[in-house]
């Protein structure tokens, strides 16, 4: 399985901006992180549950800013972030585990090469 990243740019505190994780087969049967660092650990921003289960659940820091959904129609995964701030600014990347949906993201099997996402006027 392959990941990649694409969407990714510099956006201005308040702004919104949509990430795409475009996977080389069917995410319906897998479970998808999207985890971000900006030189610390990695962070989990949104985590989807394979489609048999759909459930979606989000990091602390950016509940009610940050929507995750799958675009099942493109094997593809959306992070569609809203009001970024500063605190936003990071690498973002998407993550895939074929048993379950955990938030360490040393569990995951797949990871696509990420992609930056600055914030800053």
């Amino acid at each position: 399985l392959q990941l990649v990243e694409s969407g990714g740019g510099l956006v201005q505190p308040g702004g919104s901006l949509r990430l795409s994780c475009a996977a080389s087969e069917s995410v319906d049967p897998v479970n998808i992180g999207w985890f971000r660092q900006d030189g610390k650990e990695r962070e989990g921003v949104g985590y989807i549950s394979k489609k048999t289960i759909g459930r979606t659940d989000y990091g602390d820091s950016v509940k009610g800013r940050f929507l995750a959904f799958r675009d099942n129609s493109k094997n593809t995964v959306i992070l569609q972030m809203n009001s970024l701030q500063p605190d936003d600014t990071a690498t973002y990347y998407c993550g895939v585990d074929e048993k379950r949906c955990p938030p360490d993201p040393a569990e995951y099997d797949y990871w696509g090469q990420g992609i930056q996402v600055p914030v800053s006027s």
